[in-house]
């Protein structure tokens, strides 16, 4: 071997252990905490747009959350909702296109996103609702997620309402695989940009099978919570899932669970924490800061990611 050959090793070997590096920072290596951005800015701007994902950027997101749904064409777009009538104009654009809800006491219209196509969801306006500014705004599809995002901050998908879709004779599993391999993303070293989430057993068990390589988080709502109340039950969801990410009740009313998720080789990345909402805590970043540096949690979902506490205060 030429001593040009052997300077070209070492200088790629150092490449792969540096890109190693990235990838264990990325999936929470101790000292390390993550910044989830919740819809994006969520705070700031209207939740599931460009505009919201650009400002958790520019705020130092790690990560960028985007919650997936499935148009009647088979597209993935980035929205919350199985209906679109809480954060779009779909029902003045599209006034009879409604379903009746009768699962209350009185039936109530909604807008299913599985019955428009994509065409149609783009002629929605998704920021109004918000602030009059965001006009212009419009449902993303995940690839134009993807897109915005770039290498900026990874992606953190979550499938909503799988369970849905599956009745209606849609995989959004394989949709999910079928664009995160179109982007080069399920190679070793790329899918430390990815994170799938599911609140939805059957579909974290899906993607263990299918993208054993890409990280995926187990959601646990407190209606929920005896799901992982002790050592045993985390150590069984180890066994297909590499996080948990617990409604931060959950861990607040059981500290001890981050350290049976960690020692299980998981991590622990709770939900919600916005300005809006902070309890007892006189502040977000106060609150953030009990749960990454008391609790011990590696990272958190949050509305606002400029309060996110990178060291303790």
């Amino acid at each position: 071997m030429s001593s040009t050959t052997r300077r070209t090793v070492a200088v790629l070997t150092i490449l792969v252990a540096l890109g190693c590096a990235t990838t264990g920072a990325r999936q929470g290596t101790p000292g390390r905490k993550q910044l989830v951005a919740h819809r994006g800015a969520s705070a700031y701007a209207p939740e599931h747009t460009l505009e919201a994902y650009t400002l958790a950027i520019e705020q130092g997101a790690d990560y960028v959350e985007q919650d997936l749904a499935v148009t009647k064409d088979g597209v993935l777009v980035c929205i919350h909702d199985l209906t679109l009538d809480r954060t779009t104009n779909v029902e003045e654009v599209f006034p009879t296109r409604f379903v009746e809800d009768k699962t209350g006491a009185a039936p109530v219209k909604r807008w299913l996103v599985g019955d428009f196509t994509l065409a149609e969801i783009k002629q929605l306006d998704a920021g109004s609702w918000f602030n009059a500014k965001f006009s212009s705004a419009k449902i993303p599809t995940f690839q134009e997620a993807i897109d915005a995002v770039g290498k900026r901050a990874g992606l953190y998908p979550e499938l909503k309402d799988p369970a849905f879709y599956r009745a209606r004779g849609v995989s959004p599993e394989k949709l999910l695989t079928d664009i995160l391999k179109k982007n080069g993303l399920l190679t070793t070293l790329a899918s430390a940009r990815v994170i799938i989430q599911s609140f939805d057993e059957t579909t974290v068990k899906l993607l263990a099978k299918d993208l054993p390589q890409v990280p995926r988080v187990l959601l646990v709502e407190p209606t929920n919570a005896t799901r992982i109340d002790t050592q045993e039950k985390i150590k069984e969801v180890a066994g297909w899932a590499t996080g948990l990410g617990p409604n931060k009740m959950i861990v607040a009313a059981r500290p001890e669970l981050v350290k049976w998720a960690q020692a299980a080789g998981m991590t622990v990345t709770p939900w919600t924490f916005r300005s809006s909402n902070t309890g007892t805590f006189p502040s977000v970043r106060d609150e953030m800061t009990k749960f990454l540096y008391d609790y011990g949690v590696d990272a958190v979902f949050t509305d606002n990611p400029d309060q996110f506490p990178r060291k303790r205060n």
